[in-house]
């Protein structure tokens, strides 16, 4: 190879690296501050409502602004908004614990922090997602492998991040910890906006009417896709149970068994472990495995044993080898869904579509941490979990049966309506992907 093709080759992937090497980082730190912050306000007002009420104040806002944000992703580049929403989103949580540290973090105070936090990282999540298919063109990758590698990069910092949370909430304390997230999105910006692929707009009318027909392309697409309806579907019931999981009944769970924090940590960490593993399995295996077989096997030993383990009061030992089948099999699913999604959605339809689609999978979201507390009002903690493991079974099992489904194995180059830019064909966590399982 020429010097040449070797300074083109190191180029391409340059932007490849960038991405996980972003991903691994800000995910690590929102993970950080999503242990912390519960924990933070669960342990100074010892109220699972209030600490419900933390997540519904920055996730509702999250999922509005992301669903909102998909034509500004298209027109002015996924680039731009991830770096921007990233130094905003910076900013905001710097001020968790600066505020806490002047004695003026109050409960008040800290909904709106969350809730503009939310505001800045909606937009820039799925920003970052829009980010894949070029990169995977630069690099000159299938969209498959690239989709597994970021997922890949995720469950990594998955492993990591909960150690990482147990560590600084002990050593300065759960409002504190929050620098974390804040220092993972400046780094985040800073590798962004060195590395990702610039962005040519198209030449489209910039007004209210056209930035709203862009919006309505959107859900129109959608529309014409059932698989994609099904999987969006069967996602955001298991995302609302994974949110109200790791929110509220696990944590809740933890403090009235005697244990701390550190115990999160493990769970989360033994968790990330095996879901890195069985990601790297599934980008290894990608074009051989059975798509639907993978997917629903997958979601089935994640979701449900969680749950069922910690209703009946399971030694920590138990627990463990419960998150260690679990985190292998959530490693499945992101590459397998992502693959899908961008097989078809046309190219130039990539933010509008995959922000709409990701709004609709965290839907249940902002109302995971509410519900959870009070379901543990109503009917105590260990129903409460049993209840959420019976839905998450159902939820798991019933959508394999629908015919639609069976679209999952048969693979589609290019989309419907193929946009300009479409070449090599190939959750999130793609475009439109939901986040992993907790």
């Amino acid at each position: 190879m020429s010097r040449p093709s070797r300074r083109r080759t190191g180029a391409s992937r340059r932007s490849l690296y960038g991405l996980l090497t972003s991903s691994v980082i800000s995910v690590a730190g929102t993970r950080v501050s999503a242990i912390a912050l519960p924990w933070f306000v669960l342990t100074t007002t010892g109220s699972a409502a209030q600490t419900g009420l933390v997540v519904l104040f920055e996730l509702t806002p999250y999922v509005l602004v992301k669903a909102l944000g998909g034509p500004l992703i298209d027109r002015r580049g996924p680039r731009v908004v991830s770096l921007t929403a990233d130094v905003a989103s910076a900013v905001v949580a710097g001020c968790i614990p600066l505020l806490h540290a002047t004695g003026q973090l109050t409960l008040p105070v800290l909904l709106g922090l969350v809730a503009l936090l939310g505001c800045a990282r909606g937009p820039g999540d799925a920003a970052k997602s829009a980010l894949v298919p070029a990169v995977a063109d630069a690099a000159g990758l299938q969209l498959e492998r690239v989709t597994g590698l970021e997922g890949t990069a995720n469950r990594t910092a998955a492993i990591v991040a909960p150690g990482l949370a147990g560590v600084l909430i002990a050593a300065i304390g759960p409002a504190s910890a929050v620098l974390a997230d804040a220092l993972s999105f400046a780094v985040a910006a800073v590798l962004i906006g060195a590395t990702a692929p610039r962005h040519t707009p198209p030449h489209e009318e910039v007004s209210e009417a056209a930035y709203l027909h862009r919006l309505r392309q959107g859900w129109d697409f959608l529309r014409r896709e059932p698989l994609l309806r099904a999987a969006m579907a069967m996602v955001a019931v298991t995302n609302w149970l994974d949110a109200a999981y790791s929110t509220v009944l696990l944590p809740v769970w933890v403090r009235d068994h005697g244990f701390g924090p550190e115990l999160i940590g493990l769970l989360g960490s033994t968790f990330g472990l095996t879901a890195t593993l069985g990601s790297l399995l599934a980008t290894a295996w990608s074009a051989r495995l059975p798509r639907r077989l993978t997917y629903l096997v997958g979601f089935t030993l994640c979701g449900a044993p969680r749950f069922v383990a910690l209703a009946m009061g399971a030694p920590v030992a138990v627990l463990v080898g419960v998150g260690v089948v679990g985190g292998f099999g959530a490693g499945f699913i992101n590459p397998v869904l992502g693959a899908i999604m961008f097989e078809r959605i046309p190219r130039h339809l990539v933010g509008r579509v995959g922000s709409l689609s990701d709004a609709v999978c965290w839907v249940g979201i902002p109302l995971g941490g509410v519900s959870a507390g009070a379901a543990i009002a109503l009917l105590g903690l260990a129903p409460a979990l049993a209840v959420a493991g019976g839905l998450y079974f159902v939820t798991t099992l019933l959508p394999g049966l629908r015919p639609e489904w069976r679209e999952m194995d048969r693979r589609r180059v290019g989309g419907l309506q193929p946009g300009p830019a479409l070449a090599a064909a190939g959750p999130g966590v793609g475009a439109a992907a939901p986040p992993p399982p907790e």
